[in-house]
């Protein structure tokens, strides 16, 4: 997958998937690889951004086989820039679509 696709849609997907349930770092990293290729070198400054603008809290739990786990959990702000970026997404695809001829199989 081209790589500016992937930059411009990470935040909504990251948001998307927090907003199922809460992850910590890692399993975020898998939950989302099974259907983009991404490395943790990528979520976690990404996770460090959202948490600085207020999308996402922080919370430590202990885990069975180790030192306790950051999880990340949406805020109030980041259920809703999650629903606004949602919307926003499906009206741009909308678009691309009228634009280079939706509905045609992929090559």
């Amino acid at each position: 997958m081209n790589i500016q696709f992937k930059k411009g849609v990470l935040e909504l997907c990251v948001l998307s998937t927090l907003s199922h349930k809460d992850h910590y770092g890692y399993e975020l990293v898998q939950a989302l690889s099974g259907d983009i290729k991404i490395s943790e070198g990528t979520i976690y400054p990404l996770l460090r951004r959202l948490k600085a603008d207020g999308y996402v809290k922080t919370y430590l739990q202990e885990s069975s086989g180790g030192p306790p786990r950051k999880y990340y959990s949406l805020t109030e702000e980041g259920k809703h820039m999650e629903t606004s970026l949602r919307h926003e997404w499906r009206r741009f695809i909308r678009a691309v679509d009228q634009i280079i001829g939706g509905g045609e199989q992929d090559e």
